[in-house]
C-alpha cells in the first residue's frame, strides 16, 4: 500500500467530518483513530494542563495536552502530506511505518504526568521521566490491545519512535519530524501555547512556507529544508526564544515553579511515585495539599493551589552577561545544593531559613539548532545539484538566539521570598556578596 492508500492521510485530504480544536480547525478521525483517543490512557490526558503553572499567570492557557496532541497529529498529516512527494522519503518510509508515526504523533505524550518537567528538573531519582514510561504504558492493556487490532502495529515500535530509539532509517528519519529543529511537536505547542496565553510571540512564522520547503537532509536520516524555508525557519527559532522569555520563564511563571519544587523537596518522603505519575492534575493537586498538611510545605502549596493566589516576589535576577560571576555560581547546581545555598543566604539575610528560593538554569545547555539547508548548486532539469549546509551558518538571527541569547539572557539565575520578606533580602546592599558565599564562592571584595 502507497502513503496515497493510508486511511488518514485520505480523510485529511478529502476534509472528512472530525473534531475541532483551537483556532478554528478541524482534526480528521477514522474509526482507528476514535479507537486510540478512547482509550483511558488519552483521556487522561484530556485532565492534565498543557502548561501547569504557566495559568497562574495567563488565566487563558489552561489548555490541555489531549488538544495539544490532536493538534500535533494533524500537523503530522500536513508534513506527510508534503513529504510524499520527496522521492527518498517515499522510497523510505512504508505505509506501516507511516501510520505508526501518526500513532506516535497522536499519543506522544501519553507519559506526561502533572507538572512534570520542573519536578523532573529537580533531578530526583525516586520520580521517573515521563519519557520512560511510555513503552509500558503503550505495551500492557487497552493502548496494546487498539494497537494490534486497528492498527495492526507493535507497541515497541511506536515506543522506539517516540523516545528516539528506533536506528532503522526510516526511524531515524520519523524521530526527527517528532523531535528535531522543525517538527510536529514544536510547531504546534508554540502556536497553542501563545493561542492560549493570549500573545503573539509563538504565531509569527509562516507555517505553510516553512512545510513547503520540507525535505530531508543529505544522508536521508533526518528532516531539513530548502533554501525557500529559511525566513520561516529563522520566524520559528524566534517565536520560540519569545516564548520561553515571556511566557515559559516569566519572572512570576518561575516563582510558581520554584514554590513547587520546594515543596515536593519537602514533601518526597511523603509522595508514592507510581501513584503520582498515574494522576491528573486534580488528583496530583490534591495528594499535595492533603500530604502537606502541617508541614513546611503547606503556605507553598496554599500559594499555589489555594484559594487565594500567593507566589513569592522576585528580590533579584541575574543573566550571564551582567553577573556572570552569579550566574556560573548558581547555574548547574544539583538540587540539594540549590537548598544549601538558599538556606545559608535566608539566614545571611535575616529571614527564616525556609523563606528563600533560588530558580537557577539546569546544567543542560540548550540543544544546539542542528538543521541542514539544501541549495541549488547547479546541474541539469533532469539531475540537479546541491549544496548542503548547516542553518546556524547561514544564519546570525540563529546563532544569536538559539545559543547565547537562549541560555545566557533567557535562562537567568532568580531569587524569590515572601511578600512580607521581599523588601528585607531586596534592601540588602551586600547581596551579592552574601550570595557568592552561599554557594561557596570568594565574594566580589
Amino acid at each position: 500500500m502507497s502513503l496515497d492508500q493510508l486511511p488518514e492521510l485520505a480523510s485529511f485530504e478529502s476534509h472528512a467530518e472530525g473534531v475541532r480544536i483551537p483556532p478554528g480547525v478541524t482534526v480528521p478521525l477514522t474509526p482507528r483513530v476514535r479507537d486510540l483517543l478512547d482509550s483511558a490512557v488519552m483521556r487522561r490526558l484530556a485532565r492534565v494542563g498543557q502548561l501547569g503553572l504557566v495559568a497562574l499567570v495567563y488565566p487563558g492557557a489552561v489548555h490541555t495536552r489531549l488538544e495539544h496532541s490532536l493538534g500535533v497529529y494533524r500537523l503530522a498529516l500536513e508534513f506527510l502530506a508534503r513529504l510524499r512527494h520527496d522521492r527518498r522519503f517515499a522510497d523510505t518510509v512504508t505505509e506501516p511505518d507511516a501510520a505508526a508515526f501518526l500513532v506516535a504523533a497522536l499519543v506522544h505524550d501519553v507519559g506526561h504526568w502533572p507538572f512534570c518537567h520542573p519536578i523532573e528538573d529537580m533531578g530526583l531519582p525516586l520520580f521517573p521521566r515521563h519519557e520512560t514510561l511510555v513503552h509500558d504504558i503503550l505495551a500492557h492493556g487497552e493502548p496494546a490491545e487498539v494497537l494490534s487490532r486497528s492498527w495492526g502495529l507493535d507497541p515497541g515500535r511506536v515506543a522506539a519512535l517516540i523516545t528516539g530509539t528506533a536506528r532503522d532509517q526510516a526511524g531515524l528519519i520519523i524521530h526527527s519530524l517528532l523531535s528535531g529543529p522543525i517538527d510536529v511537536d514544536k510547531m504546534d505547542y508554540l502556536r497553542r501555547d501563545s493561542l492560549h496565553a493570549g500573545v503573539p510571540y509563538g504565531r509569527h512564522f509562516d507555517e505553510e512556507r516553512l512545510l513547503s520547503s520540507l525535505c530531508l537532509d543529505r544522508q536521508g536520516t533526518a528532516v531539513a529544508i530548502t533554501d525557500k524555508g529559511r525566513t520561516a525557519a529563522e520566524m520559528l527559532v524566534f517565536a520560540r526564544y519569545v516564548m520561553f522569555s515571556e511566557v515559559y520563564w516569566h519572572h512570576a511563571v518561575r516563582s510558581a515553579t520554584a514554590m513547587l519544587q520546594r515543596a515536593v523537596w519537602h514533601l518526597r518522603d511523603r509522595l508514592h511515585p507510581d501513584r503520582v505519575v498515574r494522576c491528573d492534575d486534580a488528583g496530583f493537586i490534591a495528594t499535595l495539599s492533603n500530604v502537606s498538611a502541617d508541614t513546611v510545605a503547606a503556605p507553598l502549596v496554599d500559594g499555589l493551589f489555594g484559594r487565594r493566589r500567593a507566589l513569592f516576589k522576585r528580590v533579584a535576577s541575574f543573566d550571564a552577561l551582567r553577573h556572570p560571576g552569579i550566574h556560573r555560581a548558581l547555574s548547574g547546581r544539583t538540587y540539594p545544593e540549590q537548598i544549601g545555598i538558599a538556606e545559608r543566604l535566608a539566614t545571611s539575610v535575616g529571614i527564616g531559613r525556609h523563606s528563600l528560593l533560588i530558580d537557577a538554569p539546569p546544567k543542560e545547555r540548550e540543544v544546539e539548532f542542528r538543521l541542514t539547508v539544501r541549495e541549488r548548486a547547479g546541474g541539469s532539469s533532469e539531475r540537479q545539484d546541491y549544496r548542503w549546509t548547516n542553518f546556524a551558518e547561514l544564519s546570525p538571527v540563529v546563532r544569536s538566539l538559539a545559543h547565547e541569547q537562549f541560555d545566557d539572557i533567557v535562562k537567568r539565575v532568580r531569587i524569590f521570598a515572601p511578600a512580607e520578606d521581599a523588601e528585607i533580602v531586596a534592601g540588602r546592599p551586600d547581596l551579592e556578596d552574601l550570595i557568592l558565599e552561599a554557594a561557596g564562592r570568594p565574594s566580589r571584595d
